[in-house]
């Protein structure tokens, strides 16, 4: 494979579409009080400002895929870059949340054209002696998005209004598509027969499997969870069958691609929770703002850049599955330090658990996505990192449902049976009753729930390793099919 001359500042574009996108979702944590109360969206709107996105966003991933390997990588990641910057121009200036709500799910499309088509350039731009540093830079930049992202929104929203959290993804945006129009090479899979079928049963499919995770904490809705199976099941079968399917659903009989794929959805189903859960406990219980709630989640960002580095580099010596199970047995034991937390913890026990979990994100990742992305052939490279990106997706969603679910339930239960029903909803309400007694019992209830949830979490990564140990390949170099048509600057 012919190295490209540009590849590292390929790399730096791929990294700001993805910084664009993790940034977006991660301020948006912190601006949801202030937008809610300027435009008088009540809670069903909230609901769907949060949620609008990530149906549409996971419902077009894997079409989004196919359509980036037919169409051109480059081509339909700029179309998604643009989308998604027009889109967070018009949320910027909502004037009701019907506005905003709309804009939310035209980003979703932007992003899900955006994300299968960064993966996808990395494995035809880069080898296999320089993909995984790569990889763990890529990861890095993701994280980046994660921790700064709070702590930006709290910022921007400080200095001027909630608006500025979209707005500060245009300029992103409009860098990032001069950048790859200038620097970026395109490139395309075999042209085939287009499989409109199955791009239509993947969407149903996927916005009923999530919808359906997204309400199965207030009651599991029977209809979307019917839709979701048949839709999914049908997909499964027809891609089987047709000569020209959407999705290589082979992928799947290598070991690599399913271990590191499946290990990764249950390390999102922990981590999904993590900031849901331990933002609350920062700001209800410890009493942080929100820009001090996101600054305590630096330890995590810096041992995660850190150990991302050290564990591309460990990656290559000791082989994937080694880095992939000590790393991920390293992130339980971070979530098991979480769950010790109480209601008289301080910041360094917080801090040591945060480090420890990014320390082992650092050494996991990177060798989870070179183990499965190394057995993707490159002309199914945008719909094969969009079908991982969709599995990992699913997983996040379940773990925001699953863990909020069972920490409302926990926490309910573990409050004093005096309590009044408005407490019971959550410990924001709790408090805002001015109740001093409520309100210790409810922080003591919220930290035993939380420390439920953290637990679930431990085992659901310890899980991941053992599905890693068990599936993955211990060897230092995969070799990956190389590009039928090596891409040149177009």
């Amino acid at each position: 494979m012919q190295r490209h001359p540009r590849r590292w500042w390929i790399l730096v574009v791929m990294c700001l579409s993805t910084l664009v996108l993790v940034i977006d979702n991660m301020v948006l944590t912190v601006a949801i009080p202030p937008l809610a109360a300027d435009l008088g969206a009540d809670a069903s709107d909230t609901q769907w400002i949060l949620d609008s996105y990530i149906l549409v966003f996971a419902g077009l991933l894997l079409t989004a895929g196919s359509l980036s390997d037919r169409f051109g990588r480059r081509r339909i990641m700029v179309i998604g870059l643009l989308l998604f910057g027009a889109a967070s121009l018009a949320a910027s200036f909502a004037a009701d949340p019907v506005q905003l709500i709309a804009g939310r799910a035209v980003m979703g499309i932007g992003g899900a054209l955006i994300m299968p088509s960064t993966l996808s350039i990395l494995i035809t731009v880069f080898d296999e002696e320089e993909r995984r540093k790569a990889m763990a830079a890529w990861s890095a930049v993701a994280m980046v998005g994660l921790i700064g992202g709070p702590v930006l929104g709290g910022a921007l929203i400080a200095w001027f209004w909630w608006g500025a959290v979209f707005l500060i993804n245009v300029p992103v945006a409009v860098v990032a598509v001069i950048a790859a129009l200038v620097l970026m090479p395109e490139s395309k899979g075999p042209q085939t027969k287009a499989d409109p079928i199955g791009a239509l049963l993947s969407i149903v499919g996927m916005i009923a499997l999530v919808w359906t995770i997204i309400e199965a904490p207030h009651g599991l809705p029977i209809a979307s969870l019917v839709v979701a199976v048949v839709a999914l099941a049908g997909f499964v079968a027809w891609e089987i069958r047709t000569p020209y399917p959407m999705v290589p659903l082979s992928l799947f009989r290598k070991r690599d691609f399913s271990g590191g794929s499946l290990s990764l959805t249950l390390v999102q189903v922990g981590n999904g929770g993590l900031l849901l859960v331990l933002t609350q406990y920062l700001q209800f219980v410890l009493g942080y703002t929100p820009t001090q709630a996101g600054l305590a989640f630096l330890p995590m960002f810096v041992a995660s850049l850190v150990f991302n580095g050290l564990g591309a580099g460990l990656g290559a010596k000791l082989g994937n599955r080694v880095m992939v199970v000590a790393g991920m047995a390293v992130m339980a034991a971070g979530f098991g330090l979480l769950a010790t937390l109480s209601t008289d913890s301080g910041t360094l026990i917080t801090s040591i658990a945060l480090f420890v979990l990014g320390a082992g994100g650092g050494l996991a990742m990177p060798a989870a996505i070179a183990a499965l992305m190394g057995t993707i052939p490159a002309e199914h490279a945008g719909v094969g990192s969009a079908l991982n990106d969709t599995i990992q997706q699913a997983g996040a969603a379940l773990g925001v449902a699953v863990l909020g679910s069972l920490l409302a339930g926990s926490y309910s239960a573990a409050l004093p049976a005096t309590a009044p029903s408005s407490a019971r909803r959550s410990i924001g309400d709790a408090l805002a009753l001015a109740d001093p007694g409520l309100a210790h019992a409810a922080r003591q209830a919220f930290a035993t729930a939380m420390s439920t949830a953290f637990t679930i979490s431990a085992l659901g990564v310890l899980a991941a390793a053992i599905l890693a140990f068990a599936l993955i390949r211990d060897r230092k170099n995969t070799p990956v099919a190389e590009p039928e048509n090596i891409p040149t600057a177009a």
